[in-house]
């Protein structure tokens, strides 16, 4: 069979869908925003809000630790208001980068997050998340990735001073931050 009669075999989202994120791919900065309302305005709104989702999670991979994603997730916040799994992703990204730079965070607000930002957090390697997912993670398996990897950290000598650890325990006051 022929390249051919495989596309023509293919449903019409799914060579959009691929098309989609091939020029998403290619997007320059100032593009991004309105080449993303267009990717929106599909009919088939799973495909696109799918797409869109690669897409983000891919540029916020690239973005997350430097000076650059604060505007841009500024701006594809802008961009995708109204859509709310999209502008929860964004949210997750955020917080995502919050742990990974080791800046403030809230346990009650990683606690609140999808699978998704558990899992990607609970193989990471940041202490006091990993205790706070171990005992408190959304599934078993987040739980059990966060024990495991918790399992392979470094001695307590080597984490943070005190004051800025989790002490993750029922007489700690709610909604406290991480930092």
């Amino acid at each position: 069979m022929n390249d051919d009669a495989l596309q023509s075999e293919e449903p019409a989202e799914h060579l959009r869908f691929w098309a989609y994120l091939s020029t998403l791919e290619q997007v320059t900065d100032a593009a991004e925003p309105e080449l993303i309302r267009e990717v929106l305005a599909d009919p088939d709104q799973m495909m696109a809000q799918s797409a869109v989702t690669r897409h983000l999670d891919r540029r916020a991979g690239e973005l997350h630790r430097g000076p650059g994603y604060e505007p841009w997730v500024e701006m594809m916040t802008r961009t995708t208001r109204g859509i709310p799994f999209l502008t929860q992703r964004l949210r997750e990204w955020t917080l995502f980068r919050a742990i990974t730079l080791r800046q403030a965070w809230d346990p009650d607000d990683l606690l609140a997050t999808s699978n998704w930002l558990q899992l990607k957090t609970a193989e990471g390697s940041n202490t006091d998340t990993l205790e706070v997912l171990a005992d408190n993670g959304r599934t078993k398996r987040i739980r059990n990735i966060a024990r495991t990897n918790l399992q392979h950290q470094p001695p307590a000598l080597n984490r943070k001073p005190t004051s800025t650890s989790l002490d993750y325990c029922s007489e700690r006051p709610r909604g406290g931050s991480m930092g």
